[in-house]
């Protein structure tokens, strides 16, 4: 967990960085949605990623994109949790 310390008096800073953060956690969760999909979409096509099983089998850059996007996918959740997890403490 992060522990967010703000020092002002200015509720309109106090808001606008809180409020900044808000909109990283969206952009993020919009983007993991939309990987999510794309990834979804590719296993109802193929099934799951098994590169092995699948090598020869389907376009080479497919299944790049695809490896990519599951190793996308993992840092940007992980970048959204330690947001999600940040604590305000106003002074």
């Amino acid at each position: 967990m992060t522990r967010l310390i703000i020092e002002t008096d200015n509720n309109w800073a106090k808001m606008k960085i809180k409020g900044a953060i808000q909109t990283e956690v969206n952009l993020f969760k919009r983007v993991t949605d939309k990987i999510q999909h794309k990834l979804i979409n590719f296993e109802q096509r193929y099934g799951k990623l098994d590169r092995e099983s699948l090598y020869g089998k389907i376009d080479d850059m497919e299944l790049i994109e695809w490896e990519g996007e599951i190793e996308t996918l993992e840092k940007l959740q992980k970048r959204l949790k330690s947001l999600e997890e940040i604590t305000f403490e106003y002074r």
